[in-house]
Order: structure tokens, then sequence, then C-alpha cells
């Protein structure tokens, strides 16, 4: 079994900062992709960010030059950065990602966190 522990998240001010963080823990072979998404009240999930096995990453319109995505060291850890905060910034953030879970599968496995809150008002 997988499972991704996220942290970081709760109260941020308009133009502030908050950092989320997400951990993969369990027994898997290899990390894929992994990301975050978002989901605001009455709203559909949304990828924010998304960092490739390769470290290329993408980031929607929206959070662009606010947010950054990494994963150091191409680790088991996903990190969200996120600056310059705005109140339509707030939803419950996922984490997610891609797992080869022996050498010889022949699927990913497709893992969610819990979802922390975050939300942005002063």
């Amino acid at each position: 079994q997988v499972q991704l522990v996220e942290s970081g998240g709760g109260l941020g001010q308009p133009g502030g900062s908050l950092r989320l963080s997400c951990t993969a823990q369990g027994l898997f072979f290899t990390i894929d992709d992994m990301a975050w998404y978002r989901q605001a009240p009455g709203k559909q999930r949304e990828l924010v960010a998304l960092i490739h096995w390769d470290d290329r990453t993408t980031l929607i319109d929206s959070v662009k030059g606010r947010f950054s995505i990494a994963r150091p060291g191409r680790g088991n850890t996903v990190t969200l950065e996120m600056n310059s905060l705005k109140p339509e910034d707030t939803a419950v953030y996922y984490c997610y990602t891609q797992v080869l879970p022996t050498e010889l599968a022949d699927a990913h496995l497709d893992v969610w966190g819990q979802g922390t809150q975050v939300t942005v008002s002063s």
C-alpha cells in the first residue's frame, strides 16, 4: 500500500505565502509524476501544478509567477510553494502521484492525498 501524507495547509493572508508538502509513504518501486490539484466549493477539481518524472513542470495560468512545484532530488516529497496568495486560491488542495508498485508491474497506481484546506482571508 502507498499513501500520500500532506502538510502545510491552513489560513493565509492575501499577499502572503504558504508552503504545502506531500510525502509518499509505503512500498513502491518508482514514482512517475507528482502533482497538486485543488477544489474550491462548487467547482470541479483542477490541476494546479505538475512535476514530471524528468523534472519538467506545468502550472495553470492563474498561479504562474506565484506558485512553484518542486520534488527535491526526485525523491518521495513534492512541495507547492504558494506566494502572493489571493482569496480565489481558497480550496482543498490534493496531492497526487503515480507509482510503479514493483519493478515487474505492468501498470502504475494512482494515489491521492487526503486533501488539506487552504483558506486565504484577512
